[in-house]
């Protein structure tokens, strides 16, 4: 992984489906210090208590056999609805000038849910991108992967 400039003030994004740090840099490009501003989890509900309805049944109109629907997973419903809303809370914290660049690392499924959802002050504040999952480590040690 390549080393990221991480600026004074600068907002580093790390998450996953489930989880979501925001950090910022209160040092400088040269001595980072992330400190954690915002904590985001979101309850990840048996699948027994989203849907309680069986898959449903499709008549073919050709033969007089039935076939089953795919049931929906909620689990991954779930998770793209958690992590458009972190795109919704980047989109406020740009647009209210909390800060002016972001550091998004995330999972490479969760980024594939937050780039279509990102708004067009999100995308100019982007500095950098790194498909990761690194929401579990400590955030010295996201530091330290980071700038090395």
């Amino acid at each position: 992984m390549e080393a990221v400039k991480i600026k004074s003030g600068d907002w580093v994004v790390v998450c996953d489906g489930r989880k979501a740090l925001i950090l910022e840099n209160e040092g400088d490009a040269m001595f980072p210090n992330l400190r954690t501003k915002e904590t985001h989890e979101h309850d990840d509900a048996k699948t027994s208590e989203q849907g309680t309805d069986r898959p449903g049944r499709v008549h073919d109109a050709v033969s007089p056999g039935r076939s089953s629907v795919e049931q929906t997973d909620w689990h991954v419903q779930a998770e793209a609805e958690f992590l458009q809303g972190i795109a919704r809370r980047l989109d406020e914290a740009v647009s209210n000038n909390e800060t002016h660049a972001l550091i998004v690392v995330a999972a490479p499924r969760a980024l594939g849910v937050l780039r279509p959802a990102y708004s067009h002050a999100v995308q100019h504040a982007l500095t950098a991108e790194i498909a990761k999952d690194l929401v579990n480590m400590p955030i010295y040690e996201i530091e330290k992967l980071l700038t090395k």
